[in-house]
């Protein structure tokens, strides 16, 4: 054992020492902080808040800055320019994923969407996702089933009236919901269930799922290595993935046993393909994970930032009722008729991207970036969160603002560089039609059926605004409100 671990540690040190001292670096590299050797970047502030610091970084270093994780080299693009180099001008080149050892769950990542190269099988799954999914027939098809979804949590709220309720568990759960009943046509979170509410069901293992994802594993920073678990980060993900499985692993077995396609859901489309019983566990993951987390998050601080602005809140408020009425739910056929409900949920997720980063990206190639080398099998990183703050294109970046969307034709489609929440390029948020119904769909029921407040009496200026990095950008302290209905269509 002892010869064994000599051995390793002997192999850790020469592989370290090719890395940092004797294998030449690519020139011409982008400018960035100093980097030591075997340790890289030293950036005290980078493990609490690294959307932060970064954000700060590049205003010394330029749009696209060069910095050392461990022996990684990793390339930041920090503007609207550098943005466009990466997702457009060389989209092909630097589309390439790196996956985080984290995630390299055998059974898993092989069959990843998220994490996978643009391969032929990533083709064909996006297109599936595209025209199966996400496609505008299929939403609007489906618009019902999420009015039904959201008329629950409205259910939910009335009888929470005059209790606290933290409010960010009762959203993920009816996504959740939202996302169960298009894709199997289950419910997969239950308001009144114990189980549920203290993250014991899936929405606890999706949040497991997330703080794993984002924990710095010292795999990725030293290669050599190589597929060892040292922090048992994988072995924790994996276990995690597993209980997720398994979740559903009865409703497949069952629908695949029948031969019954009469449902007319996402699972129907993917038994009718012939997916394998590992392909379509990767693919549910997929969609429950990532996409649960971030629009929670987006409904979350959109509802923080209208308590703190009682003037916005009215007119949005305002408009919804001018719309929609006293005596009915809000429909999915409202929305294009709500334009400053609109502005506000394109302003928060300014503010607040669904992610700080961009899922990293892999440069296949050594190409030329700003006039700068990006070596091949480098990793680059997009921060929308300096992005969506840059004084140089947006006036008074900081304040919410919706109305500086109004009248405007920016929008998340990935054609503006300067607003990309949801990315750009090949690589773009396949989901996002469907995130931004659900966001806005929910947030004008909650806004039209209820008025709120802050427990204890609590001014809405004293609320905590400080977010807590992670795959999604969560609020650090979480929003706790207290419903008051307004209107009495809702069922008791």
């Amino acid at each position: 054992m002892a010869a064994a671990l000599a051995t390793l540690l002997i192999l850790f040190i020469v592989t370290i020492v090719y890395f940092t001292l004797i294998k030449r670096s690519p020139k011409n590299l982008p400018p960035g902080p100093p980097a030591w050797p075997l340790i890289g970047t030293l950036l005290p502030k980078l493990k609490k808040q690294p959307h932060v610091e970064l954000t700060k970084l590049a205003r010394t270093y330029g749009p696209l800055m060069l910095l050392k994780f461990g022996v990684e080299p990793v390339v930041v693009a920090s503007t609207h320019d550098a943005a466009m180099q990466v997702l457009k001008t060389h989209d092909r080149i630097l589309s390439g994923r790196f996956a985080p050892h984290s995630v390299r769950i055998k059974g898993y990542v092989e069959h990843s969407m998220v994490w996978a190269d643009c391969t032929e099988y990533w083709k064909m799954v996006r297109k599936i996702w595209r025209t199966e999914l996400f496609s505008t027939k299929m939403l609007d098809a489906q618009a019902g089933i999420r009015e039904r979804k959201v008329g629950e949590l409205m259910v939910f709220f009335r009888k929470k009236e005059g209790e606290v309720v933290r409010f960010a568990d009762v959203i993920f759960g009816c996504i959740l919901n939202i996302l169960g009943s298009v894709v199997f046509n289950n419910d997969v979170y239950n308001y009144y269930d114990d189980d549920d509410n203290n993250d014991k069901g899936m929405k606890g293992m999706i949040r497991q799922l997330m703080v794993l994802a984002a924990i710095p594993n010292l795999a990725d920073l030293y290669p050599v290595l190589g597929t060892s678990d040292f922090q048992g980060l994988r072995k924790a993900s994996a276990e995690c993935v597993t209980r997720m499985n398994q979740s559903w692993a009865k409703i497949v077995r069952e629908r695949r046993a029948s031969g019954d396609h009469s449902r007319n859901d996402f699972l129907d489309v993917l038994l009718q393909q012939n997916f394998s019983d590992p392909q379509i566990d990767a693919l549910l993951l997929e969609i429950f994970g990532p996409g649960s987390d971030t629009s929670t998050s987006t409904i979350e601080w959109a509802m923080a930032e209208l308590m703190r602005s009682p003037e916005t809140l009215k007119k949005v408020q305002d408009e919804v009722k001018t719309v929609v009425g006293n005596n009915r739910e809000v429909m999915e056929s409202d929305l294009a008729n709500l334009p400053y409900l609109h502005a506000c949920m394109k302003e928060t997720l300014r503010l607040h991207p669904p992610v700080t980063f961009l899922l990293p990206h892999r440069a296949t190639e050594t190409c030329q970036v700003m006039n700068y080398t990006v070596p091949k099998g480098c990793q680059l990183m997009v921060n929308t969160y300096a992005i969506g703050r840059d004084p140089k294109t947006w006036d008074e970046p900081l304040r919410f603002k919706p109305e500086r969307f109004v009248n405007s034709e920016v929008d998340y489609q990935g054609n503006d560089f300067h607003y990309i929440p949801f990315g750009a390029g090949r690589r773009i948020c396949p989901g996002l039609s469907l995130a931004t119904r659900v966001i806005r769909l929910i947030l004008a029921s909650l806004i039209k059926d209820f008025e709120w407040s802050l427990p204890n009496g609590m001014h809405p200026s004293e609320l905590d605004m400080q977010d807590k990095f992670g795959l999604a950008l969560l609020k650090d302290v979480p929003l706790l409100v207290v419903p008051k209905l307004i209107t009495s269509h809702l069922p008791i």
